[in-house]
């Protein structure tokens, strides 16, 4: 994986408050069909959103192709394949999501389908705090059909959170933060955040694909 994406990501992770009591480390994920299926090429259609914000499937599209494939898989263009799929009458991500994998992947030549359901993209703003939430689900199915990976990623930002000055000139320091992060929410750096996080958590991401030099060598991981 790129160092530079790396380091990015993680400086991003320190700004961004996961919402919620702390909770068990999730159980590692069965990569048992996974394995067996070998993808090397995936097919990311348009995603389902259940978001009031209309803009947020074409943002999430927009950060999806690169952590993916940086994990070492091929990525098919998916500007090029939303396009494509509207000019054949599926411009509606719910009936793409509700189509068969198999002829979507055939119709490709992909290996593997990625959907992904935008659950969550709002900002929900208060006198002194603006806490801006992306939450997306996942799935992975392979050209048969088979379910191969699932996961769910939740990133949220706070920018108010940040600013450590107090009295009278902190309070209206948050008061101001606040404002910003509510006029223009912070969502494309959180949804490259949840993207890059979902792929390379240890456990819980995609192993590494086959244009990835630790190629069948993270078996202990994944």
């Amino acid at each position: 994986m790129n160092i530079l994406k790396m380091k990015t990501w993680l400086l991003l992770g320190m700004l961004a408050v996961l919402t919620g009591c702390a909770t068990k480390a999730p159980e590692r994920k069965d990569y048992t069909e996974l394995r067996k299926a070998g993808p090397r090429s995936v097919l990311v259609v348009p995603a389902v959103s259940r978001s009031v914000d209309v803009d947020a499937p074409d943002y999430l599209l927009s950060t999806i192709s690169q952590p993916i494939a940086e994990r070492g898989y091929y990525v098919f263009p998916v500007n090029l394949i939303k396009r494509v799929m509207e000019d054949d009458g599926l411009s509606d991500a719910n009936l793409v999501h509700a189509a068969d994998s198999t002829k979507l992947a055939s119709l490709f030549g992909a290996d593997a389908v990625m959907y992904v359901v935008i659950e969550r993209w709002d900002s929900k703003y208060a006198v002194l705090s603006t806490v801006t939430t992306v939450e997306l689900s996942y799935t992975l199915k392979g050209a048969a059909g088979q379910p191969l990976w699932e996961h769910k990623e939740v990133m949220a930002y706070d920018p108010a959170a940040q600013q450590s000055q107090g009295g009278l000139a902190g309070l209206i320091a948050k008061a101001v933060v606040a404002a910003i992060e509510k006029a223009k929410p912070n969502y494309i750096p959180l949804a490259r955040m949840a993207n890059g996080m979902s792929v390379i958590r240890v456990g819980q991401g995609l192993p590494a694909g086959p244009y990835d030099a630790k190629h069948q060598q993270d078996k202990e991981q994944f």
